[in-house]
């Protein structure tokens, strides 16, 4: 062959080599090395996998009454991505790659509007809503979290989805519980509320195992707070088969969410009822009824409330700032907050003489006591003479606790004082407890005081619960229990067990004992002189408790009248604490009422009322539970509560007390004259938990414009 034929035979040869190469090379690419990517762009059958939820498990009072449980609620999502990619496909399809150029331009809300909502009007589920919301939901999370478009579907709603297929990828129909409160507000500042999931931070392993997400509402006040951690259910996990289109195929799996363990309270939901129709006379107070022999909390109310259902899912922005503007602090659980104590801290004036041999001294009252130049004044101005200790209680008399205070001097008066737990938290599970504040400790002297020192008409006057002193009623009701019950300070308990489904008890609550008075200095004879003091108060003439007695039940109480402020405004706290019978004490009812006049004649028919409610419902009869309205509040000065005839609680008849002596200037003491020692204007705790407030439509997501419907 010649050279030049052959020159051209290996030419040939070789760019049929080379192209060859270039072909195997171009295919190990396609078919090896990017074999998954090519995988991913060709159309088919996918999975998603979305985390549902667990269920929150339900509330009850320590008889199976149910407080808070959970209902079956429809919800109308979109899932944006979903969506996005429908309509980006839908654009190709019709007018080809041009038509979606500009694509990541068009705003998510125009979407929505364009091409899911006339669909869903057709179908009647359409609904004004905050295009801007939804636009930021996209930027913010993409098709990881769901945008919940309504959530106020009914059964019939979610039944015609379910027989009429919309065919509308991206757009579905989810059942979710949904808190509700059956009773309204009752017990609403023990409950708290709950907030829903605000598509919060999420793991990378969660975005690495889901497709979308949603997240479990969680409790933001009260004991769906503190128990929140028991009360929320495992989630669940649903996958599902798609096609390339995005619309559903099938079910592959599902692990349903779980339910939370169930809450029982130790209140009894008819004896809360009572109380806070009780609490209805007066327009700011609260009240406590406890077991001294155990510490259960049978009772915890505070005026004004709210509905807790309010809150679910979400608030509306007005009843939001309603709660928000009401000086009288709807959201505040008065019963865990500060109170001016007034004569109740004669009280633990009392123990503390005991401790410390000062039980059988007597003492003249002249009608005052002189600091210096200054007379502080006794309620009585021209004095109750000579007095006992178990006198000094049943009449309330100021010189006497003032007196024997300063003999015994101001650090046994603190440490007495702590003891009992006045100044420190009790403990129970309930959130923004307040601590109160004595005298001389921490908080006085690095807060609100800083530099200062107890001087003796400081001492004095906390004798008597008047100038910096401040407690709740919950801490006073702890403290009465124990001298109810022989000595014993028991932690106040408001969660009685908490049970699973699966697992069990998970705790039971029993009786922690944190101090025995007789082992700390207490002798019982003198404990029994303080009892019998307080009994002198509420059946004796002269005792300024006598409106809180019960007839045919020994009834024993202390009333107190704080002078405080109020709003920048001079006024009293109105307190009356009571235990019964005086044998085997069984109930313990502490109420105190802002700007109540006397403590006698204001909290003692409340105590009075509450208390025969209590007896009656050991006598057979059945106190009703009610669905309650809210109360409002109000800021009207009571100088005196006067029960009805008939009682429409306890369906008893009222039966007026007679030769009843009025504690009216129970405190007396002009306490302006003393330096340094101005009453405390007690403010509730600044804290205020925010809900999820619910969103208003905007004129973007107002209006459907005109779309073109897809023919399927």
């Amino acid at each position: 062959m010649e050279p030049r034929y052959r020159l051209r035979l290996y030419l040939l040869t070789a760019l049929i080599l080379i192209g060859f190469g270039t072909l195997v090379s171009r295919l190990y690419q396609y078919q090896i090395t990017e074999r998954d990517r090519f995988r991913k762009q060709v159309p088919s059958d996918y999975t998603v996998t979305i985390r549902e939820p667990g269920i929150r498990g339900d509330i009850t009072d320590r008889n199976g009454v149910t407080l808070a449980k959970n209902l079956r609620n429809y919800e109308v999502v979109f899932n944006l991505e979903d969506i996005r990619n429908d309509y980006k496909r839908y654009l190709i399809e019709s007018k080809g790659e041009e038509a979606v150029k500009d694509f990541r331009k068009i705003k998510t809300h125009e979407i929505v509007n364009l091409w899911v909502r006339p669909r869903l009007a057709l179908h009647g589920l359409d609904k004004p809503y905050r295009a801007s919301a939804l636009d930021t939901h996209y930027i913010t999370h993409g098709g990881m979290v769901p945008f919940t478009f309504r959530d106020d579907l009914n059964y019939n709603h979610f039944a015609y989805f379910a027989e009429h297929n919309l065919e509308l990828p991206g757009v579905e129909i989810r059942v979710r519980p949904r808190r509700e409160y059956p009773l309204g507000s009752l017990a609403s500042h023990v409950l708290g509320y709950v907030k829903q999931w605000e598509k919060g931070a999420i793991t990378p392993e969660e975005k690495k195992k889901y497709k979308h997400y949603t997240g479990d509402s969680h409790g933001i006040a009260g004991v769906e707070a503190t128990m929140n951690r028991y009360l929320t259910g495992s989630e669940g996990t649903l996958t599902l088969l798609k096609n390339e289109k995005g619309k559903v195929i099938r079910e592959v799996d599902r692990i349903k969410p779980d339910v939370g363990a169930k809450v029982a309270l130790t209140i009894d939901a008819r004896i809360q009822c009572l109380v806070e129709n009780s609490l209805r006379h007066v327009g700011r107070a609260a009240a406590v009824v406890m077991n001294p022999n155990t510490g259960e909390i049978l009772a915890m109310a505070s005026v004004p409330d709210f509905t807790p259902g309010n809150f679910v899912p979400s608030i509306d922005p007005k009843a939001w700032k309603n709660y928000n503007s009401n000086k009288a602090h709807p959201l505040v659980n008065k019963a865990i907050n500060n109170f001016t104590p007034g004569s109740t801290f004669k009280l633990p004036t009392a123990i503390n003489l005991c401790r410390h041999g000062h039980s059988h001294q007597s003492m003249f009252c002249p009608g005052y006591v002189q600091y210096g130049n200054i007379k502080i004044r006794c309620w009585k101005t021209y004095g109750h003479g000579t007095l006992a200790l178990e006198e000094s209680i049943q009449r309330s008399c100021n010189p006497f606790f003032m007196r024997m205070a300063n003999e015994m001097g101001s650090q046994k008066m603190l440490e007495g004082y702590e003891l009992l737990g006045l100044g420190h938290k009790t403990g129970v599970e309930l959130p923004s407890e307040a601590p109160g504040i004595v005298p001389g400790n921490r908080y006085w002297r690095q807060v609100l005081r800083p530099g200062a020192s107890v001087t003796p008409s400081i001492t004095g006057m906390m004798a008597i619960g008047q100038s910096d002193c401040a407690t709740t009623p919950l801490q006073m009701a702890a403290l009465v229990s124990a001298i109810a019950n022989g000595g014993k300070y028991y932690k106040p308990r408001i969660v009685k067990e908490v049970t699973h489904p699966h697992q069990g008890k998970l705790v039971r609550n029993t009786p922690k004992l944190k101090v025995d008075l007789l082992e700390k200095g207490l002798s019982a004879e003198d404990l029994e002189r303080i009892r019998h003091g307080m009994w002198l108060a509420a059946n004796k003439l002269g005792g300024t408790a006598r409106r809180a007695s019960v007839k045919d039940r020994d009834v024993c109480a202390k009333t107190g009248t704080a002078q405080t402020v109020d709003m920048g405004i001079k006024a009293h706290d109105a307190w009356t604490v009571a235990f019964a019978p005086k044998e085997q004490a069984r109930y313990v009812v502490v109420v105190a009422v802002h700007r109540g006049e006397h403590g006698g004649t204001v909290a003692g028919p409340l105590v009075h009322l509450i208390t025969r409610g209590l007896f009656a419902k050991e006598d057979g009869i059945k106190l009703p539970i009610v669905k309650m309205s809210e109360s409002q509040g109000d800021f009207e000065v009571r100088e005196a509560v006067e029960l009805p005839e008939e009682d429409d609680y306890i369906d008893i008849a009222y039966e007026q007390l007679a030769n009843a002596e009025d504690d009216t200037g129970e405190t007396g003491n002009e306490i302006s004259e003393l330096p340094n020692t101005q009453p405390i204007l007690v403010t509730p705790a600044p804290h205020i938990p925010k809900p999820t407030i619910r969103q208003q439509a905007d004129a973007a997501g107002s209006r459907i414009p005109k779309a073109i419907i897809i023919e399927e």
